[in-house]
């Protein structure tokens, strides 16, 4: 190998070292985001420290849903169905919450393991069919 060829080689190989550094470097960054969200399982086995903000992702548990006098404050359980989390969360919420449906809630752990939400996020059913569209489906079924 001659002295060309060798500064070649050793340009790549630094090019390269260079790429995987700051592709880890990237990958450390983003590494609080790269899970979207806990289950109330997985949070209760984890450490968690209450300054932390959080995301958690469940479903709205049947007849948990109070309001209070005003209306602008809720609290609701998130549950896995396995484990439950309770929510407190004052403002306004999306359209599609409701028991049952699932939701991502971000916020902080308060004591006795309440969770101050700053955001609630409800998702729609994997299975929902807009209504127009249904029935365009049931005309060509019959």
């Amino acid at each position: 190998m001659n002295h060309k060829q060798k500064r070649k080689l050793f340009s790549i190989l630094g090019i390269l070292f260079l790429l995987f550094l700051a592709s880890g470097f990237i990958l450390f960054a983003l590494k609080q985001n790269i899970n979207l969200f806990y289950t109330p399982t997985e949070l209760f086995a984890q450490n968690i420290n209450p300054k932390n903000a959080i995301r958690i992702g469940g479903y709205v548990k049947d007849h948990s849903v109070q309001y209070d006098a005003t209306g602008e404050k809720v609290i609701f359980i998130v549950t896995d169905r396995k484990n439950e989390l309770t929510v407190e969360y004052q403002g306004i919420l999306p359209n599609l919450f409701r028991e049952g449906q699932t939701v991502v809630v971000t916020g902080k752990l308060g004591e006795n393991h309440i969770l101050k939400a700053n955001q609630v996020l409800a998702k729609h059913d994997e299975k929902y069919i807009p209504k127009s569209i249904e029935k365009e489906v049931k005309k060509h079924d019959t």
